[in-house]
């Protein structure tokens, strides 16, 4: 045998603590066929700075779709599937990068998902560029051995291979053609060439995670043995391992045969059908008088229809694909919604989900019994949802287990009518729905029953739209794309159903109400702006807490919101104002000429909003203009000083009632803003924020000028031309 080695990598990324699925890291390998061994190199690192603690990095795997994680402990919706994910944990701990091997013999040819993530965020709220986070990276490698020329078993023909040694198995292939019922497998002989009594296990299968189905099967001396499967998968590649258990390296000879027995599926008039879509979508044609739709088959041919019809093993619907959006699929019956369920066979839909792009939503399957028609009170339909293959006796196999899947079972009956499923990311396969109608009394009963079930069916990104209390959201890795629900208001679960933790309409009013009438404490800067002659200012301060009023108002996550206009402005607005509020305090309080201070406001606001539009978390666009307005400021106030050969200010009032209370509630604002804020607590800490930021504006914004009047609008509107100043000219002669 030859077998090639193949090398697949993908760039490494940033890990993050987990809150959502988005948080976890997604790869997606493409495991080739014939791949008889899989090894993965994990190599999680990170970085060497005194912020870099102990940390345990969790990887998860799965077959066919992204992994189902629950890493939180939080509530799935109801009705719907949930299997554990496969998952090792990677510590690092004083070592900066831990490598971690994952081995897997004849794994599954497809697609393959890896997801990484930290431990439980602390829900604390970072300023960026304010702390230095750890850095942890995660990067996955894949080496496949891939068989070439691998021997095809061909069904009812007998082959004989040689196992050379108890090291290197053998391993041979077989083609399931579709409407397979059953496959047997039987080892007739198997002979050492010492002629000693042999023992070997065969391996029917591949490797799937979570869940492997493989079959084995032991066989020793020379007794014939066989293993009959159910309802292999259709229209794939099956490998079968034969391993020697022998101690000696003598070769083992065996003969093997693999032999199939075929479901004959029921007519259901689809060409008619077709026809009669496509003559419902184009009108009827020029000289066909017939109506579209109807169609009548001979007497002769509707009577061998019914005496053929307990030959069948199956009936099958047809089913039209259409694609809506990205991860979006709905599955349309031809022959209408109901579909008609028996007892002597399983009626069959086929939902095709192997298009590589599917496995990243949600597969629902919703059931509706009509009661009218039941004929058998008593009687149950029972449905099954399976991967690869149909089940093709539900009424046998209550479990709907198929060869190498196991089903998701349903049912709908008189007392419940109604049935739901949902499959959280269906691995890519050709799926099936399989109904029978049950009796309790046994099939004699019910042989001529016949029950009509509304059938519903459709992929979708996220189930019901993740709620009232989350947003839906569309991942991409490379060319993959994938959905998950980013949940809001203390709801949580992977469709945000979870209300364990969740906030209730009254608490969420209260923050709403605290983060928006916090802002009103504006009003004390504005009013002292204003009787102070500092109108450019007090101008900043209503734009800032109109902004900031209405951006929280649309930032709440529960039912209480309110949006003005579209979120990303007020956002900006809010942010723009904050900052340039900062800007222009400090630089009142520098007191420099106007012509010159007006500059600097307007100099610095167009600098500030091109930096928010670069960045707007960033920590620099809020202290950047705040250490050089200081440094404008202590400039100014050293240059008062020494020309008046005093203290700048020199009121000790102005010291000891203005200015340190204002710098007092300055630096609790921003240990506030800074160190204390959570997920949890933002909606008071921020709104304690607000009211002291509010309010050290107002204690620091300097007196007006002494030879200024206060507003006296009596006096100052007499004139009725201009309101007059009376400021000293100086007169210079020229000689």
């Amino acid at each position: 045998s030859l077998y090639v080695s193949e090398y697949f990598s993908q760039s490494a990324q940033k890990l993050s603590f987990y809150s959502w699925y988005g948080n976890a890291k997604l790869f997606h390998f493409h495991v080739p066929e014939d791949t008889v061994l899989l090894r993965w190199l994990l190599q999680a690192s990170r970085g060497k700075g005194p912020e870099c603690t102990n940390m345990e990095v969790t990887v998860h795997f799965r077959y066919g779709a992204p992994p189902v994680i629950n890493p939180l402990g939080t509530r799935f919706p109801a009705n719907a599937t949930v299997r554990p994910s496969y998952n090792i944990s990677m510590t690092l701990s004083s070592a900066v990068q831990n490598n971690t091997f994952v081995n897997i013999t004849t794994p599954a040819a497809g697609d393959w998902f890896i997801a990484a993530h930290l431990p439980e965020a602390a829900g604390r709220i970072e300023v960026k560029g304010f702390s230095t986070p750890c850095t942890y990276m995660f990067q996955p490698d894949m080496f496949v051995l891939r068989l070439i020329d691998m021997p095809v078993l061909e069904p009812g023909v007998a082959m004989t291979q040689t196992v050379v040694s108890p090291a290197k198995p053998l391993h041979v292939k077989v083609f399931v053609p579709k409407y397979t019922a059953t496959m047997w497998f039987e080892l007739r002989s198997c002979v050492a060439s010492e002629q000693k009594a042999c023992a070997v296990r065969v391996v029917l299968g591949s490797i799937t995670l979570p869940q492997s189905f493989q079959r084995i099967l032991t066989c020793t001396g020379n007794v014939k043995c066989s293993l009959g499967l159910d309802s292999p998968p259709w229209e794939k590649w099956l490998q079968i391992m034969v391993e020697n258990l022998g101690t000696d390296n003598a070769d083992v000879s065996v003969e093997m045969v693999a032999s199939f027995t075929a479901c004959k599926p029921g007519s259901t008039s689809s060409f008619l059908n077709f026809s009669s879509l496509n003559q419902s979508q184009t009108g009827p044609r020029p000289g066909n008088t017939g109506t579209a739709g109807s169609h009548a088959l001979p007497a002769g041919e509707a009577s061998h229809n019914a005496s053929d019809q307990r030959s069948f093993c199956l009936q099958s619907q047809p089913v039209v694909r259409e694609d809506l959006d990205v991860v979006s699929v709905r599955y349309r019956l031809l022959n209408g919604p109901s579909v008609p369920v028996y007892s002597i066979f399983p009626t069959l839909l086929f939902l095709g989900l192997n298009t590589g792009m599917d496995s990243g939503g949600s597969l629902v399957v919703n059931l509706l019994l009509n009661k009218t028609s039941l004929s058998l009170a008593n009687a149950t339909v029972l449905a099954c949802v399976s991967a690869a293959s149909p089940v093709l006796s539900p009424n046998a196999t209550q479990n709907c287990s198929t060869a190498f899947f196991q089903g998701y079972p349903l049912s709908v009956s008189a007392s419940s009518t109604e049935a739901m499923l949902i499959v959280l990311y269906p691995e890519t396969s050709d799926w099936f729905l399989s109904l029978q109608l049950i009796c309790p009394k046994g099939q004699g009963e019910c042989n001529n029953a016949e029950a009509k079930v509304t059938v519903v069916a459709y992929l979708t990104p996220c189930f019901n739209d993740c709620g009232l209390y989350g947003q839906c959201s569309l991942l991409r890795r490379h060319g993959y794309l994938y959905a998950g629900c980013s949940c809001k208001a203390g709801w949580s679960g992977w469709s945000c159903t979870d209300d364990t933790k969740a906030q209730s309409v009254s608490a969420q009013n209260l923050a709403t109400l605290l983060l928006t009438l916090s802002n009103l404490m504006f009003l004390p800067a504005i009013v002292v702006a204003v009787y102070h002659y500092c109108l450019v200012e007090a101008s900043v301060y209503t734009y800032t807490m109109f902004f900031s009023t209405f951006y929280h108002a649309c930032d709440q996550p529960g039912v209480a919101v309110l949006c003005i206009m579209d979120y990303d402005t007020l956002q900006y607005c809010d942010f723009l104002g904050s900052v340039v509020s900062i800007w222009v305090t400090i630089l009142c309080m520098s007191r420099v000429k106007k012509i010159l201070k007006y500059v600097l406001f307007l100099l610095g606001t167009l600098f500030i909003a091109m930096s928010l539009q670069l960045d707007r978390r960033g920590v620099w666009n809020m202290m950047g203009p705040c250490v050089f307005a200081l440094v404008i400021m202590i400039a100014a106030w050293v240059y008062h000083g020494v020309k008046r050969r005093r203290c700048y200010p020199s009121s000790w009032k102005r010291w000891v009632f203005y200015l340190l209370p204002g710098i007092t509630l300055a630096f609790i604002a921003i240990s506030v803003y800074a160190f204390m804020e959570t997920n949890e607590n933002y909606y008071y800490t921020h709104s304690i924020w607000h009211v002291l930021v509010a309010s050290s504006v107002a204690f620091l914004l300097p007196p007006r000028e002494k030879h200024k009047k206060p507003w006296a609008w009596s006096q100052k509107l007499t004139c009725r031309y201009q309101i007059c100043q009376n400021d000293r000219e100086e007169l210079y002669a020229v000689t």
